[in-house]
């Protein structure tokens, strides 16, 4: 678990910060582009026609960057796609650690889109998007994991923690996402993920929608 400490000292450091004055400093509208512009309009063109709001934020985004980088991420699994933005994310910091995402999306759609804005992206490599059932093809996957982000349809986050954790290897790190905006819907997940011995979870909201960071303790 160690190798997760300094992104957890990170965000908690974040978390008990003062917040800025009013009037002290002039605060950004978007925060500093540390990609490419290209990466960064194929990003926000994502975002503009995403019409269900299915996407993470942009602040959410990169808070998976980090944690995949912090942690050293090799074999990353997403559950729930949409149209690929999260994926380009996580995609972009397992590229510095040498990793591999596999991403699931149920809808055809979605899919495609997802798999074509990964490649835009300039990330195929390092992107596999399936399509399909992930209650189904979660099994078909080889070996274990150590980076999982779910982000799915929400009463099915309980059952998709007890089909993962066993895989999820010592030390790796499970995020759920609209855990704050929606967390009505996924009131057995929050327990668990709170109550289990075999974790240590933290809730953090780069955004208004909430994210929880389970590390696997054993």
């Amino acid at each position: 678990m160690s190798r997760w400490l300094p992104a957890l000292a990170a965000l908690a450091a974040l978390a008990l910060a003062p917040p800025p004055l009013v009037g002290s400093v002039p605060q950004p509208s978007r925060p500093p582009v540390a990609i490419p512009p290209e990466l960064d309009r194929l990003l926000r063109q994502i975002k503009q026609v995403d019409e269900g709001q299915l996407a993470v934020s942009e602040e959410d985004g990169r808070m998976l960057r980090v944690l995949a980088v912090t942690g050293r991420a090799k074999r990353a699994l997403e559950i729930g796609s949409a149209s690929g933005y999260s994926a380009i994310w996580i995609g972009l910091g397992l590229r510095d650690t040498g990793g591999r995402l596999v991403t699931i999306e149920f809808d055809p759609v979605r899919a495609r889109e997802a798999a074509a804005n990964v490649r835009r992206a300039g990330l195929a490599d390092i992107v596999q998007v399936i399509q399909g059932d992930a209650f189904k093809e979660i099994p078909k996957l080889p070996g274990t994991f150590d980076y999982v982000f779910l982000d799915a349809w929400k009463k099915d986050y309980k059952r998709f923690l007890d089909l993962v954790l066993p895989r999820l290897d010592p030390g790796g790190l499970f995020l759920g996402h609209n855990v704050v905006n929606k967390g009505k819907d996924m009131p057995d997940f929050l327990a668990a993920i709170e109550t289990n011995p075999s974790l240590l979870t933290a809730i953090v909201t780069p955004s208004g929608e909430g994210i929880s960071i389970s590390v696997k303790r054993r």
